[in-house]
């Protein structure tokens, strides 16, 4: 493709194909990306990085690569880490040399590679990826500390690998009389400058957010070029001691008191999401599969050393005095997928030792890639069965987020909590929010879809979604994002009953199904006007003297029940159309209308009383 602005704009469009194929088919979307990558490139000739770019090729994917390691790094709280900072400590140093030792031994002995290379390469497949390890958590769901544990590694471990390929590069190019001497120089002059430089970075843009130093409208363009020049000095001063830098610069970040860094983190993660679609599409086209094909069988003896001996020695080896069970340590022996770092990383040493003539460097990146696509594939298929039989997944999520803080919602909330159900309130309307925290009930203030409910929000404990609130433009895509992540038979809406009689308001078939909340005709307005003739939500308590027979007969239509609780404390929602049959033992929990008999009236304030 000659012309650049054809070619620019088509690494555009197919990354955003490729990540919504992923999003669809529910895997990492670095297989898609690099798939589309190697199709477009060596296979057609289509497109080439080298080409498109020239001289500017790696400049771009360094300062791609550092602003995906920013991004990562301001999501690293030491709260999280809480407990487990040993593990991670260990995984990045004890299971960095272990990791280090055997790839380059097997690549050494497998594929005939000099010691030099074989070191190279086993540096470079240290790294684990956060680019696939995250969507990877999501699909898995493990519990909450194995989680974090890999989170962090995948985070904290890109830059102490790509400074460990570094001092094995300055090893190579450096003459054999002095190679020790200026490797050890090398290390201690990247780690230096980089520490301190990140340090400084991080503290004085904290510092600026906090005083507000910098107008909002300006605030993440400004960071953005600050961490960039952070970046490019620290690499000027001290080669590849950058990506250190950035790291130490978000973690400081994100770890500093009344630092809010949520917007920054907003825009981060989308510049990151264009930057990863588009590095390994670009990457993926300089491979040439003639080497791929050289490599032959003794990249599959490599490979697997990597992932059933690498991987599982440094687990171990890292978990001494640690405290986790060895179900839990087989977990994180099992997944460790190579991304965007490792990809980048190779691509770059690659082509400087092919600049000064180092005989066979051009055989790491296609091993690399193998690797990369290997672990990827593998452990994104097996690991969340892996999971399973290591009884080491989560909880099934059995506690409800209502959408909507209405006066209602917020007495249903109260009475969930009174019978032992999780339940958390989420909506955009502070005043309502308010309330609710009054009330101690469990609230998030914002779109609970957004990224930063994502972060701060445990979506992992919801099994059910209520959307009770009068957004109508917000509530379909709210329903709509919950179903994509928990499935069907997980999100219900209240009626609008203007499906029929409003033309101008029908909302899609598909969503029409989820309008089934409680009974025929519950809708927002209803809920509101019946809280406001002193309704009650109530609890009422079945018996083999009072069954559910008999409830009807008394309440009749004053009663709408809302959420049954079986005798075990398993909870089922009242959806319109399904039978629930409970039985005695039985907690029913209602909106009772109160008496209509003349000079009756029940009060409001009974709204939590429980019947037995």
């Amino acid at each position: 493709m000659s012309d650049p602005l054809l070619s620019l704009v088509s690494v555009g469009l197919l990354s955003i194909a490729c990540q919504y194929l992923a999003y669809k088919i529910r895997l990492p979307a670095i297989l898609p990306l690099l798939i589309v990558g190697i199709v477009v490139g060596p296979v057609f000739g289509v497109l080439n990085a080298d080409s498109l770019f020239g001289d500017l090729l790696f400049p771009v994917v360094s300062l791609s690569v550092a602003i995906i390691l920013f991004e990562g790094s301001l999501t690293l709280k030491f709260s999280d880490i809480a407990g487990h900072g040993n593990m991670v400590r260990n995984l990045c140093s004890i299971g960095v040399v272990v990791t280090w030792i055997v790839a380059a031994t097997a690549a050494h002995y497998s594929l005939d590679l000099s010691w030099q290379l074989s070191f190279l390469f086993g540096a470079i497949v240290t790294v684990t990826g956060p680019t696939v390890i995250v969507p990877m958590l999501r699909t898995v769901r493990p519990k909450t500390n194995l989680a974090n544990i890999l989170r962090w590694e995948g985070i904290v471990i890109d830059p102490i690998g790509a400074l460990l390929a570094v001092l094995v590069f300055e090893f190579i190019v450096a003459s054999q009389e002095t190679a020790i001497t200026h490797t050890l120089i090398a290390f201690g002059k990247t780690v230096g400058i980089g520490s301190v430089l990140g340090l400084a970075a991080g503290y004085l843009l904290g510092l600026s957010i906090r005083k507000e130093w910098i107008p909002h409208y300006l605030l993440n363009t400004a960071v953005l070029t600050i961490i960039l020049g952070v970046f490019a000095a620290s690499n000027y001063v001290a080669h590849e001691s950058g990506l250190l830098a950035v790291t130490i610069a978000g973690m400081v970040l994100a770890n500093m008191k009344d630092v809010d860094v949520e917007d920054i983190l907003e825009f981060k993660e989308t510049l990151s999401v264009l930057l990863i679609s588009g590095l390994f599409i670009l990457l993926a086209t300089r491979l040439n599969l003639q080497s791929v094909i050289d490599v032959g069988w003794g990249s599959v003896v490599v490979l697997a050393a990597i992932m059933f001996v690498a991987r599982p020695l440094s687990v171990m080896a890292s978990s001494i005095g640690t405290g986790l069970k060895l179900n839990e340590l087989a977990l994180l022996s099992w997944i460790a997928p190579r991304g965007i770092v490792a990809a980048a990383v190779s691509a770059l040493f690659s082509l400087k030792l092919e600049e000064i003539g180092y005989e066979g460097a051009g055989i790491i990146v296609p091993i690399v890639f193998m690797v990369i696509i290997a672990t990827v594939v593998v452990q994104s298929l097996t690991s969340r069965t892996v999971a399973s039989l290591l009884k080491v997944r989560a909880p099934a999520p059995t506690g409800y987020l209502i959408f909507g803080g209405s006066k209602f919602n917020r007495a249903l909330a109260c009475e969930m909590l009174n019978q032992k159900l999780d339940v958390t309130i989420a909506d955009t309307n502070w005043d309502a929010i308010r309330e609710a925290r009054m009330m101690d009930i469990p609230v998030y203030f914002g779109n609970p879809m957004s990224d930063h409910a994502a972060r701060h929000l445990d979506l992992n404990t919801f099994g059910t979604v209520l959307i009770m609130s009068p957004y109508k433009q917000l509530n379909p895509l709210i329903a709509y994002h919950f179903e994509y992540t928990m499935g069907k038979d997980k999100v219900w809406a209240l009626t609008n009953n203007e499906q029929s009689t409003r033309p101008s308001h029908q909302v899609s078939e598909q969503y029409a199904k989820k309008l089934t909340l409680f009974d025929e005709g519950v809708t927002y307005g209803y809920l509101a006007s019946a809280i406001a003739r002193e309704s009650q939500v109530k609890t009422t308590r079945l018996s083999e003297e009072f069954s559910y027979e008999q409830y009807i007969k008394q309440y009749g239509e004053r009663a709408t029940p809302l959420i049954a609780i079986n005798a075990e404390g398993k909870s089922y929602t009242f959806i319109n159309g399904n039978s629930i049959e409970p039985k005695a033992g039985w907690r029913l929990i209602s909106l009772i209308e109160p008496e209509r008999d003349e000079g009756t009236t029940e009060s409001a304030n009974k709204g939590h009383h429980i019947e037995s």
